[in-house]
């Protein structure tokens, strides 16, 4: 996020940074990170892991209902939110 401003001025999207040790506020981020230790416990090798079991652990997330997106999977709320910008 080094340009952080120049996305911010050329998109009107603002950019936020958590205080450093406030996990509170970075709360889907930390909700990302318990899934993935569903898969890959802290400590994993990932130069053990296969493409394979890294692949079938993102279909997981991205199959996964979430209540922020109005129960929705994050593959159909990208889908939706692309076709809105192709029209």
């Amino acid at each position: 996020m080094a340009q952080h401003k120049i996305l911010t001025e050329e998109t009107s999207v603002k950019v936020y940074f958590a205080d450093p040790s406030s996990p509170w506020q970075r709360g889907t981020n930390e909700n990302i990170n318990g899934l993935i230790r569903q898969y890959f416990p802290k400590k994993t090798d990932f130069t053990k892991v296969t493409l394979e079991e890294i692949k079938f652990a993102q279909n997981q997330w991205n199959e996964r209902l979430r209540k922020v997106i109005n129960w929705k999977t994050p593959k159909e709320a990208f889908k939706k939110l692309v076709g809105a910008l192709e029209s």
